[in-house]
């Protein structure tokens, strides 16, 4: 599998981290990187980078690896003015799990989507609420993120909140 990334915003915290972790979890296997490049988790920089990753290795690229869902969506603008299908012709994972990326996901035109549940503020506020009246708080907290194939990402579009 010859593979390209489109990395977060240079030197942030999630490209490092989603770079450190795909990277230790593809360790050992047949995936090979073609090309990774920013694309500052936009669409916009998404498009461009795949566009010219799309005119460097054309046809050899068979997965695509956005380290969000807006730049997956941006290359698939690319992907597709390049006369291929995604998720077909070339697959792609993201991370996020926004309703775009799973609105893509469900009409097959992502692979798999990683969730990056941002709906912490409602937990935050109530642990500085009782930090601020004296309360004890847990030293550490969890976010629950999810993971999505087509079947999951349809099934949950209709109450998705982000």
């Amino acid at each position: 599998t010859n593979m390209v990334v489109l990395e977060g915003t240079t030197g942030s915290a999630p490209a490092i981290d989603r770079a450190t972790g795909f990277g230790s979890a593809i360790q050992g296997t047949q995936i090979k990187t073609l090309d990774s490049q920013t694309g500052n988790f936009t669409r916009a920089d998404g498009k461009t980078v795949m566009e010219g990753f799309l005119q460097k290795y054309g046809k050899t690229i068979n997965l695509l690896f956005a380290q969000n869902d807006d730049m997956g969506l941006g290359a698939l603008d690319a992907i597709k003015a390049a006369g291929l299908t995604p998720g077909k012709d070339i697959q792609i994972v993201t991370i996020d799990g926004t309703h775009d990326g799973l609105t893509a996901l469900s009409q097959g035109e992502f692979n798999y989507v990683v969730e990056c549940n941002p709906l912490l503020g409602d937990k935050v506020a109530s642990v500085v609420k009782d930090v601020l009246a004296g309360k004890k708080v847990d030293k550490a907290y969890t976010a629950v993120d999810g993971a999505f194939d087509q079947a999951q990402a349809t099934a949950a579009l209709p109450t998705r909140k982000y």
